[in-house]
């Protein structure tokens, strides 16, 4: 072995062999010869979210990111992103209830992060802040955003700025809107439909779970005037994280495990959130029947949802329009005709699976769309659009592959 250098398994699918015998710093990876491969470009050229970061990103060049309500699982989601993200560096926590606890004691899975202690929101110093992910629970973020510096760079993951009419916010949160001259400001941020919008706000209001779930398949299907406005119907099924982390009785584990439970029928504050989505792409009102239900398990969610199709169109055409529209978009995956989709194949990841499927009765079809609602329902997809805010590939420290088993 004496002047031989041995290169692990991983090295010899790329040049890092030839890079370590010449000492030139460069890599090129191994080139795709996919049918739909683009050509290799130099790594000063590749996409951001491609390059793994070595840590010589010099601090001046990080971006300084504050996460506001770092104590519940959207905040908890949003520092286990960034742990790997290039550009992104950490550098404000809160948490009024656990102020001055530092983020390990709370959770111990990120005790390897160099991370700031917790503070309460009135002793946050913004000063050195450059943009926000806001964590905090529906109610409480519009009078904390409207007070911070209007030069951060702010994206919400509560439901404070998703509902554009203040009127239909109040009466379906029962409390009036506090910040009515900033919602008019406020992009609603669901980035396959909205990017460019997007990428030059300064307040994005990031979707809901479900709203994600449903609007993916259906926006596009409702804009190609596929399927009716009629008649739509929606049989969502979330994991436990979806009702947050407080402590409610009817989220301990005798009252969740071994069954499950419809909640919020007719009446989930989810349903205007899609309705306003629904009917912005169908230049016209859009009532659905949406019924939210609890399953005993950590995350996942699965949209079922069933639509008439119009005279003239098939399952097929639906599914061949969906498979146009995103086959260029890296988490939105339109799987072979047959294939289900299943919340396991997307757990932990940014992903979206979906699927169309002929219904037995004439005329309809089912749609199944899956994600993990804590990451493609909330923190991934405000990384997603912050990443676009910050005039970064959106792709950037979500790329990770989905856990299984």
């Amino acid at each position: 072995m004496t002047g031989s250098i041995v290169f692990p398994f991983w090295a010899k699918t790329g040049s890092f062999s030839s890079e370590l015998s010449s000492g030139i710093s460069t890599y090129c990876p191994p080139r795709d010869m996919s049918c739909n491969a683009s050509a290799a470009l130099p790594l000063q050229q590749a996409n951001p979210a491609m390059v793994r970061d070595t840590g010589k990103t010099s601090a001046a060049e990080k971006i300084n990111i504050g996460v506001l309500g770092a104590s519940g699982y959207t905040g908890s989601e949003v520092l286990r992103l960034l742990a790997v993200h290039p550009y992104f560096r950490v550098t404000l926590t809160t948490a009024d209830r656990k102020a001055g606890q530092s983020i390990a004691s709370i959770f111990p899975h990120l005790v390897s992060q160099d991370l700031p202690n917790m503070v309460a929101v009135k002793d946050a110093d913004f000063s050195k802040v450059d943009a926000v992910f806001c964590c905090l629970p529906h109610g409480t973020t519009q009078e904390i955003i409207a007070s911070l510096p209007s030069s951060l760079k702010v994206v919400d993951l509560s439901a404070d700025f998703r509902l554009r009419d203040v009127k239909e916010y109040e009466e379906w949160y029962n409390r009036p809107h506090g910040a009515v001259g900033l919602q008019k400001e406020a992009i609603y941020g669901l980035t396959e439909l909205h990017r460019e919008a997007v990428a030059t706000a300064r307040l994005v209001a990031n979707p809901g779970c479900y709203p994600t779930s449903v609007q993916l398949p259906l926006v596009p299907l409702l804009e190609a005037k596929l399927i009716s406005t009629e008649g739509i119907i929606i049989d969502a099924k979330s994991g436990v994280s979806g009702a947050g982390r407080s402590a409610k009785e009817s989220n301990l584990y005798t009252e969740i495990s071994e069954g499950m439970n419809a909640y919020g029928i007719a009446k989930h504050r989810h349903v205007p959130e899609i309705e306003q989505e629904l009917s912005a792409a169908s230049s016209c009102a859009v009532k659905v029947s949406f019924t939210p239900h609890l399953i005993p398990m950590s995350r996942g969610m699965q949209s079922t949802i069933y639509v008439q199709i119009l005279q003239g169109v098939s399952v097929d055409d639906l599914h061949e329009h969906l498979s146009k529209r995103f086959q260029d978009e890296e988490f939105v995956i339109v799987l072979p005709k047959g294939v289900i989709p299943h919340t396991r194949n997307v757990r932990g990841s940014n992903y979206c699976h979906l699927n169309v499927f002929e219904d037995r009765i004439t005329g309809r079809a089912i749609i199944i769309s899956v994600i993990d609602n804590l990451v493609k329902g909330a923190s991934g997809q405000a990384v997603q659009n912050m990443n676009l805010m910050m005039n970064y590939d959106e792709s950037t420290g979500l790329l990770q592959q989905p856990m299984f088993p």
